[in-house]
């Protein structure tokens, strides 16, 4: 098997990665590889950001009742154990 195609192989059977197709302005990919930018990195860090932030708004969107009424119950009653607090 010639180098290329092991190397190929290697690549995309790595454990919790899987090739696939994205499509990127030209331009900028054209520039990113003139800068030795690790494409593949990049993307998947910043796909990886975006997930969690919207993870999060998501939660916050489906816990919204409940934060709303824990601050309520804080707000009319205090923090528990706030009493012994020595700070």
């Amino acid at each position: 098997m010639p180098a290329t195609q092991t190397a190929r192989r290697v690549r995309t059977s790595m454990p919790g990665k899987r090739a696939t197709n994205l499509s990127l302005s030209s331009d900028v990919l054209d520039a990113a590889k003139h800068l030795e930018i690790n494409i593949s990195q990049v993307c998947d860090n910043y796909l990886r950001e975006v997930v969690r932030r919207e993870q999060e708004r998501k939660w916050r969107e489906d816990h919204a009742d409940f934060i709303a009424a824990y601050n309520a119950t804080i707000e009319a009653e205090g923090l528990p154990l706030d009493e012994w607090r020595s700070f």
